[in-house]
């Protein structure tokens, strides 16, 4: 289009030359319109370019069929999918086939060398094709396609170096190598003269990413706008990457994003050079220091995020002066000082404000109106307190609000409810508030997610719309029963995906109401007072993935209403009076669940060999209960817990899920493991636990050498039974275990040598049993304490007892054991026996008794005789000696 009207401009210059007679007007009518009827041409593909692009999609798969168009009979392929031609010249200019990364229309297959044809291809987007190029290094020929003014790989399955002769392509303009490269960025790609847009974040992949220092000849591209590296390796100082880019770069640059790519050292006023940078990320970092105060002089600042790092002072010092600014994020570092009303009066801009994680205070009057409309507020850990932030209500277009542990002595005004109506997410957790939220509250909580845990609310529940979320009231003091707060009727069905009223003092009987709750995904009710069993209502809950119910006082047997809750994942009944057995359905029907904890209550029988269908469980925990007979052999097939099978993510969540890749809503599952001998509550890392307890019951048989198949489990604890037999000889293979306790069981034979290959443990216990022999000789063995191996009848170290020629050992308590010393019990017993023999008959028989006294006077006048008799004849020979 710009080449037709530069034609028409010529042609209209030498109007002035020409003789204006009645043919040349009509001559110049009819230019005119051939010229303007240029536009509407249309474009017929070249045929040599429709064979190239044939030859390039035999290479491709296709699995949607995308492009159906390009075929042989459809010669015209400027109309084909994703091709734009030239207008004029016919030439093939641009190819669209990008792909949303998510999407089942990828394309796969391979980039047919054939491509480099297309010598006026100035636009090539490939994007979002994971399979496209799967495992290949990005071809090189690329390099020889020189009009090429836009090109975009990335999220392709591309694998490798970046090719050096990406150099030679110095028409582009944007060049996007996001999760496509490793190794290290060529200092070739300094030849990119006319580069405004540079991307190569996201480079990183198992065992390799894209890493080293950014080369010096990046500096040369002095057209660049937008810089991206982030999530790289670049273990580089910052002022190193920005000396590299000042000279040159600086002044027209308006993005640099360098997120968690292991950028350190301190800023100086070296940024003050980046007059026009509008955005600056450096999330995730080790950066340190205070901020220059040249950072008040960019006044272009738009977007701003230091989060994460090691940055200290008071930014406010800084910042102050940045008046465009309109997302400011400086959470998770050391900046502490006091916030004063001045500090913030220029930000007249500002929507987004997190500065969570830091030591801050907020000293501002208490009629202090900001300058700002946020939207979104995060100040986790300031000190805003005692009073309740009223300034709050004068930002009438906040969504999202964060004001845990901010240091609230308060109790929530009812005009503060009516200021945060507009709000998607309320987080006043880790506070003091106090008081019933009935009394404040005049209609049903409609905020869609409100944490308010962690603090000293009381009275009844608060009554909810149908538009909240989640709900987390957990560690307050509610108390009552949830009769209300459950069976309140609604003109609409409830939404209601996450609840959380853990640690209350809620009472009486759950209530029999769960069918007006059937989104919930997460109900946690554990550490209150319930009584009774679980409802018959609660199997409505079709989408339960996460139910604890763990240390309540509920009784009767396994509830039945469970078995329709097929999408559980995390099942805590543990701390409670259910009795009973185990059902067989648990296996069969609690196919998805990982987490399976009844510990500490009064379950009977044997342990049901269906469990063993549960090829999802990671943590099985059946302790302190009355189980008894065999366990099962096939606890084999567990097959989460072998190395091929093990999660990989540390976190296991309960989320609400709208299509293959996102979700809207997700909760960190939570459980209290007794691993190594001590409860601890297990999140953040739950997903990377694998664990076996059924400790403290009355199981009987041997351990099942199919157990040490199970090479991904970590913690095993089988102590407290009867157990009999040999510890299983291929215990060894069992290699990722950290904690075993076979303590106080009946177990015979030796110690396997194999158990000294357990290079990751750290805890065993195999004390009180009826072990012999040497104790095998380990790395690890050695370290632990005598006490677990004690009560046995073994010998070497730990314990001080030497292994003999004859191979007799002998049993050793130690000093601190639990066992008994029968030497010192026998002496013991010897001794009051014989005391009361000789003290017994003289107390009950007066006769006796004179005569043992006469006795002893008798005994004791004569040893008085026989002194004086030995002395006497000393001290008269003495004494003529000395006359």
């Amino acid at each position: 289009m710009i080449y037709m009207q530069n034609q028409q401009l010529h042609l209209f210059s030498i109007y002035p030359c020409v003789i204006m007679n009645s043919s040349s007007i009509y001559i110049l009518v009819f230019v005119q319109l051939w010229l303007l009827s240029l536009p509407c041409r249309e474009s017929v593909c070249i045929p040599s370019e429709r064979e190239t692009l044939l030859k390039f999609k035999n290479n491709l798969n296709d699995p949607s069929n995308r492009l159906w168009s390009w075929n042989p009979n459809n010669t015209n392929c400027c109309h084909w999918y994703g091709v734009l031609c030239h207008n004029v010249t016919s030439h093939l200019l641009q190819l669209h086939l990008n792909s949303a990364f998510y999407e089942k229309s990828q394309f796969g297959g391979e980039i047919s060398p054939c491509l480099a044809d297309l010598k006026h291809l100035n636009y090539l987007d490939l994007s979002g094709n994971g399979f496209l190029g799967e495992g290949m290094s990005i071809p090189s020929f690329l390099g020889t396609m020189t009009s090429l003014t836009h090109l975009n790989l990335s999220l392709t399955g591309f694998r490798g170096k970046i090719p050096p002769q990406i150099g030679n392509l110095s028409n582009l303009v944007y060049l996007d190598l996001r999760y496509v490269a490793y190794g290290t960025v060529p200092s070739q790609i300094g030849n990119l003269s006319k580069l405004r847009y540079l991307d190569l974040s996201d480079n990183y992949f198992e065992g390799n990413q894209l890493e080293g220092t950014i080369p010096t000849s990046l500096g040369n591209l002095c057209n660049l706008r937008v810089i991206d590296l982030s999530y790289l390796k670049l273990n580089q100082q910052v002022n190193e990457l920005l000396e590299i880019l000042a000279p040159c770069i600086s002044h027209g640059l308006t993005t640099l994003a360098v997120r968690s790519s292991r950028l350190s050292g301190n800023l100086t006023d070296h940024i003050g050079a980046f007059k026009n940078i509008e955005r600056l990320d450096f999330f995730n970092n080790s950066i340190g220091g205070a901020l220059p105060r040249s950072f008040g002089k960019l006044s272009s600042f738009r977007h701003l995020d230091l989060s994460i790092n090691k940055f200290s002072g008071n930014p406010f010092e800084s910042l102050r002066s940045l008046s465009k600014l309109s997302s400011l994020h400086i959470g998770g570092n050391l900046f502490h000082g006091v916030v004063k009303e001045d500090d913030l009066a220029n930000f007249t801009s500002l929507m987004g404000f997190v500065a969570s994680g830091n030591s801050f205070t907020l000293k501002v009057g208490p009629k202090w109106l900001p300058n700002f409309q946020l939207t979104y507020l995060e100040v986790t850990s300031w000190q805003l307190g005692p009073s309740f932030p009223l300034w709050i209500q004068s930002q009438n277009k906040l969504n999202y609000v964060g004001l845990s542990n901010t240091g609230i002595f308060d109790s929530i005004p009812t005009q503060m409810w009516e200021a945060l109506s507009q709000v998607l997410y309320l987080n006043l957790s880790r506070n003091h508030i106090h008081g019933e939220i009935g009394t404040t509250l005049k209609n049903p909580i409609s905020i869609p997610t409100i944490d308010l845990s962690s603090n000293h609310l009381c009275g009844k529940l608060p009554y909810l719309s149908s538009d909240v979320l989640g709900l987390d009231l957990s560690s307050n003091s509610f108390s009552e029963s949830m009769n209300d707060f459950l069976c309140n009727d609604q003109d609409k069905p409830m939404q209601l995906q996450f609840l959380n009223l853990a640690s209350n003092n809620l009472s009486g009987e759950i209530p029999d109401c769960w069918m007006n709750w059937t989104s919930l995904v997460d109900v946690n009710l554990q550490s209150n007072h319930f009584v009774g069993n679980l409802p018959q209502s609660m199997g409505s809950l079709a989408d339960l993935q996460s139910l604890q119910i763990r240390n309540n006082t509920l009784s009767g047997i396994f509830p039945t209403s469970v078995k329709k809750n097929n999408q559980l994942i995390s099942l805590d009944l543990g701390e409670n009076n259910l009795s009973g057995t185990i059902p067989t359905w648990v296996g069969e029907k609690l196919l998805n669940v990982k987490i399976l904890r009844l510990r500490s209550n009064r379950f009977g029988g044997h342990i049901p060999n269906e469990i063993c269908q549960m090829s999802h469980l990671q943590v099985l925990d059946l302790a302190q209960n009355n189980l008894s007979g065999n366990i099962p052999s096939c606890f084999s097939n567990l097959s989460a817990m072998t190395l091929k099978n093990q999660s990989t993510d540390p976190r296991i969540y309960s989320q609400v899920q709208y299509g293959k890749y996102y979700s809207s809503m997700q909760s960190i599952v939570s459980v209290l493991l007794w691993l190594k001998g001590r409860g601890d509550e297990y999140g953040n890392i739950l997903g990377l636990v694998t664990s076996i307890d059924l400790s403290s019951n009355k199981l009987l048989g041997e351990i099942p050498r199919e157990i040490t198949y199970l090479n991904g489990l970590n913690f095993l604890n089988m102590s407290h039974n009867q157990l009999i037999g040999h510890i299983p000889q291929g215990i060894g293979n069992m290699r990722s275990l950290q904690s075993i306790d076979f303590s106080r069981n009946q177990l015979s034979g030796e110690i396997p040598p194999t158990i000294a290959n357990l290079s990751f443990l750290s805890m065993l216990d195999l004390s009180y049993n009826h072990l012999k022999g040497n104790i095998p000789t380990g790395t690890q063995l050695q370290t632990f304490d005598a006490s677990s191996f004690i009560g046995n009848n073994l010998c070497g170290p730990p314990l001080p007892i030497n292994c003999s020629s004859n191979g007799k050992t002998h049993s050793y308590e130690g000093s601190h054991g639990h066992g008994v010393n029968w030497f010192f019990v026998s002496m013991t017993i010897g001794f009051i026996v014989g005391f009361w023999i000789v003290i017994a008959p003289l107390l009950i028989c007066r006769s006796w008794r004179y005569a043992y006294f006469h006795f002893l006077d008798h005994v004791w006048f004569k040893l008085q005789s026989f002194r004086s008799g030995v002395f006497l004849p000393k001290l008269c020979k003495c004494s003529s000696t000395n006359g």
